[in-house]
């Protein structure tokens, strides 16, 4: 009869991995993980950033020339109980950019997962 085997010992496996082991394989797979892609995304916020700069200053430049054009076109707007209409006319013709704007985002494109496919 074979030597008495441990019922309460698992026995052990020859593959077992050690904790160095263990510890280098999370270290790898969090660098896959975070870093991987982590690299392209400085390019795709430098040019997100940029981009967005140059928007708000043409935008900002085009509403003052418009508010320009307003007080230099409209006589009842240069002066007097209506000369804040010229500022006013901007405002709604701004705020009905930035909503026209806002329409404009999807979220289903700022981020790479193909959408699932409606039935």
């Amino acid at each position: 009869m074979p030597d008495s085997i441990d019922a309460t010992k698992p026995p052990r496996k020859q593959d077992d991995a050690s904790l160095g082991e263990v510890i280098e394989f999370v270290k790898a797979y969090a660098k896959q993980e975070t870093l991987g892609p982590l690299k392209g995304a400085g390019s795709w916020l430098f040019y997100g950033v940029a981009g967005a700069f140059a928007l708000g200053l043409g935008l900002l430049l085009l509403m003052l020339g418009l508010l320009r054009l307003f007080q230099a076109e409209i006589s009842w707007t240069t002066g007097g109980a209506w000369s804040w209409s010229a500022y006013g006319f901007t405002l709604i013709v701004t705020v009905a950019l930035l909503f026209l704007t806002i329409l404009r985002i999807k979220k289903a494109t700022l981020n790479k997962e193909p959408l699932p496919k409606k039935s």
